[in-house]
């Protein structure tokens, strides 16, 4: 029987070669993504004519071939009961469209075209369907920090990328730099990976690498990305967050270490710090000059220090990982001071005018340090010694000694005293009131220096005002400018249990040219204005005098030689020459 089939199989390939051929040309793959339209084209040509020339396509399945579409009379149709059912058409031009591509779509396609007495032929094409997977998500374990020197590899991290097709790679970074991909778990590094086909056709693929980190993996950063294929043989990357690993190693020295960066005073907080190249952190020890002291941690605070606290600080780490390590350090702390200023006399001073006063000014300190007076902004002396051979009423009120020690910023103390000079009264010069006219009011201000303050009286008086300015007193009176005032003036007199002082202040008319002020522009401009006048005036003449005018009406004369252009004719009465003579201080000339 086999015999026989195969006979007839041989007998009709040869009746076709003898009779005629069929020639399918279809494209080798066809690539779209997922969700889009495919095309499959499908082209044939017959070697000799044919009247029934049927056009169908065929997926391949499991080994077996199903048909999907089929071309009849003419007209193009889908057949039932495929995955395709309704997302495929046959066109006139006998391509295959496929709408809303699935990744189960992903067959062998073949486009058959049978001619009568011509033969069978076809053309198979691949069709590739994509999709671009999601970001990766790399997550860390939850277990507890890795230890370094482990024998045995430990979970760095698990990344995860979700619905790719075709199935997507992934790949592990360390400090940005690719790792080979190891699968033997027998090896130091490795990675485990799965995937699932979700019921979508997509894949989800999941990576997790193994390491037995060393020490010097703590600052590690570890990354993964995923590598996946597009249409025109692309390929593509996206990657995932960066993780650190939680990594313990023993300690092999430790740092013990001051925070302040300036000299440290009286007054200061203070913090040092003490840690270890460890990870964890161990358990420390602080003494001071061999003595235990309370610590937070490994930070030592201490709050407004005192010359007291100055010694040798020292800071024990111990590491139960390396016992044999010598984890300790030491700080020698030094804190800077300055004694209060010393002042002698320290009581407030009360001199008499003319009298000789001292203070001396003294202090200790930690290091090299200064003293030196001052009054307000100004410094006197910078011995320690203020001295003043007589004493005047300008030299009362509040002198500061101030001791400071130049190589520690802000380290200073100071001290301050008072001095007052006592004596008769002495009035300031008077400044010279003026008023617009008399009957005007005045105000006049008198300044006088004594100790104790002054009493003032007025003549004539007036509504009265005292004010103390620094270390005299003023007296203020506001009066009326009459004529006796005017002649005689306004006099001040001061007094005290010392003696007593006076001065008369003058009171005048403003002057004419202050009071006339809003008047000068007017006289300045007349003044122009004349000048004008006048220059106007004496170029007439210069013109009458080249005999471009004529003497009167009655004589007109031609104009002597020279190049002009026209004539011309002026005529001047009498009158008006005796006008012009007397501006220009000339005599007319007589009339003809």
């Amino acid at each position: 029987m086999d015999g026989t089939l195969l006979a007839c199989t041989l007998l009709l390939w040869a009746f076709q070669v003898c009779g005629g051929a069929v020639t399918v040309t279809v494209a080798p793959k066809v690539e779209v993504l997922k969700g889009e339209t495919g095309k499959l084209p499908c082209t044939y040509s017959v070697s000799q004519a044919a009247s029934n020339t049927v056009v169908e396509w065929y997926i391949e399945e499991s080994g077996a071939r199903k048909r999907v579409a089929f071309l009849s009379a003419g007209k193009g149709k889908s057949d039932e009961g495929t995955h395709l059912t309704g997302r495929v058409a046959l066109g006139e031009d006998f391509s295959l469209t496929i709408s809303s591509v699935r990744p189960s779509d992903e067959l062998v396609f073949i486009c058959q075209v049978t001619a009568g007495p011509a033969g069978v032929g076809y053309g198979t094409t691949m069709l590739k369907v994509f999709f671009a997977p999601e970001k990766p998500e790399l997550t860390k374990p939850s277990s507890q920090a890795i230890s370094a020197g482990q024998t045995t590899s430990s979970e760095i991290g698990t990344c995860v990328t979700m619905n790719g097709h075709p199935q997507p790679r992934i790949v592990w970074f360390k400090d940005d730099q690719p790792l080979a991909e190891v699968k033997d778990r027998k090896e130091k590094t490795y990675m485990i990976s799965s995937v699932v086909k979700e019921a979508s056709g997509l894949y989800t693929v999941m990576n997790s690498l193994y390491m037995q980190p060393k020490k010097a993996d703590k600052d590690s950063v570890f990354q993964c990305t995923v590598e996946y294929s597009m249409p025109g043989e692309q390929i593509r990357q996206k990657k995932s967050d960066t993780i650190t690993i939680n990594l313990n190693y023993p300690s092999e020295e430790a740092t013990f270490s001051l925070l302040n960066k300036d000299p440290i005073k009286e007054g200061d907080a203070v913090t040092m710090k003490c840690e270890t190249d460890g990870n964890p952190q161990p358990e420390f020890d602080f003494t001071k000059d061999a003595k235990p002291v309370m610590a937070q941690g490994g930070l030592l605070l201490l709050k407004a220090v005192e010359r007291a606290d100055a010694g040798v600080y020292k800071c024990t780490a111990t590491d139960f990982d390396n016992l044999d390590a010598d984890l300790s350090g030491t700080i020698s702390l030094t804190v800077n001071y300055i004694d209060p200023v010393s002042v002698t006399p320290a009581e407030p001073q009360v001199v008499t005018l003319g009298d000789k006063v001292e203070w001396h000014c003294k202090t200790k300190a930690s290091a090299g340090h200064t003293v030196h007076w001052k009054k307000g902004s100004e410094v006197l002396s910078q011995d320690g010694i203020l001295s003043i051979q007589e004493a005047s009423y300008h030299n009362a009120g509040e002198y500061e000694c101030v001791g400071a020690v130049p190589s520690v910023p802000g380290l200073t103390a100071q001290a301050r005293v008072n001095l007052t000079v006592k004596g008769k009264p002495m009035i300031e010069p008077p400044a010279l009131a003026e008023v617009g006219q008399e009957g005007d009011a005045v105000t006049l201000k008198c300044s006088a220096y004594g100790s104790p303050p002054p009493q003032f009286t007025w003549k004539p008086s007036g509504k009265e005002s005292v004010s103390v300015e620094g270390n005299k007193v003023v007296s203020t009176v506001t009066l009326q400018a009459t004529a006796q005032v005017m002649k005689d003036g306004v006099t001040c007199e001061v007094s005290n249990e010392h003696g007593a002082d006076s001065e008369t202040f003058p009171v005048s008319l403003k002057r004419a040219g202050e009071q006339q002020g809003g008047s000068s522009g007017v006289v300045v401009a007349v003044v122009i204005c004349v000048l004008l006048l006048l220059l106007l005036v004496a170029l007439i003449y210069f013109l009458s005098k080249k005999s471009k005018l004529p003497c009167s009406k009655k004589d007109k004369k031609e104009v002597a030689s020279g190049e002009v252009n026209n004539d011309i004719v002026v005529e001047m009465k009498a009158d008006k020459a005796t006008e012009e003579a007397g501006l220009l201080n000339k005599r007319p000339p007589p009339q003809q």
